[in-house]
C-alpha cells in the first residue's frame, strides 16, 4: 500500500526547489510547475508527489503530465 500524498504549503516547496516565490508562480501561469491546490478558504499546497517530479525533471515537467 503506498502512502498518501502529502500537502505541502509554500515554505516547504520554496525549500525543496530553492526557487524565489514570484518564479514559482510565474512557472504556474507557464504550465511549467504544479499549479496549487485549494486546501481550505485562504490556503492553498502542492501535491507532494507533484512537487517531487518537478524536482525529478523540471525541464520535462508539463501540466499535460497529469
Amino acid at each position: 500500500m503506498s502512502e498518501p500524498d502529502r500537502i505541502i504549503r509554500l515554505k516547504t516547496v520554496l525549500a525543496r526547489t530553492g526557487l524565489s516565490r514570484s518564479t514559482i508562480y510565474r512557472k504556474i501561469t507557464e504550465g511549467t510547475f504544479p499549479a496549487q491546490i485549494k486546501i481550505s478558504i485562504n490556503g492553498a499546497g502542492w501535491r507532494e508527489s507533484d512537487v517531487n517530479r518537478w524536482i525529478a525533471d523540471p525541464v520535462e515537467w508539463r501540466t499535460e503530465h497529469h
